[in-house]
């Protein structure tokens, strides 16, 4: 159970407090290692987004794959990007009606999924959910800094509408790929 994979799931997870802190905690000037509060977020933002990515790649290559960690790692990766979305709303750099849209897409695939294995049926990510988380985590990395580095708040709307858009097809992929699976199989 207690693996560096799920370690990894679970400091994804503690992370999340210490990245609202920063990011919704204003400072006088600069922090006490001298960066704005904009690029420490940004640092923990992505050290977070890089605990996803290595472990599955971890679990997978060690064949450490654990039920908790199948349970743990898409749960961790919902906390961490619902998070930094909402705390993007509360600063002004995210529609709320955008946000409100990806985190139900997630809630509605997390239903699905678990409607699914309480039928013995499992479901893999499709490429368009990888695609999706990869366009979120850019999205949020991009907006938490775009304050202050004005390139980015050019090309923010395009990445906001980006990331609503693959988030709407992934979750419409998902249901018309899997939905027959779990409403063809009976319940007992």
């Amino acid at each position: 159970m207690v693996n560096l994979p799920n370690v990894l799931s679970m400091s994804r997870i503690l992370l999340v407090p210490l990245l609202m802190v920063v990011l919704l905690t204003k400072f006088e000037g600069r922090d006490i290692v001298g960066l704005d509060n904009e690029f420490i977020g940004l640092i923990v933002f992505l050290i977070a987004a890089m605990t996803d990515f290595l472990d599955g790649f971890l679990a997978r290559r060690r064949q450490q794959v654990t039920r908790l960690g199948q349970l743990l790692d898409p749960a961790a990766d919902k906390i961490l990007t619902s998070s930094a979305f909402v705390a993007l709303v509360e600063l002004g750099l995210m529609p709320a009606w955008m946000v409100v849209v990806v985190i139900a897409r997630e809630f509605a695939v997390s239903a699905l999924r678990s409607i699914a294995a309480l039928q013995g049926v499992a479901i893999s990510a499709v490429l368009a959910g990888k695609i999706k988380t990869t366009v979120q985590i850019t999205t949020i990395a991009v907006l938490i800094v775009s304050n202050p580095v004005p390139i980015f708040q050019e090309i923010a709307p395009a990445l906001r509408w980006l990331t609503v858009l693959i988030t709407l097809y992934s979750g419409v992929e998902y249901f018309v790929r899997f939905g027959r699976l779990v409403v063809q199989s009976p319940m007992e």
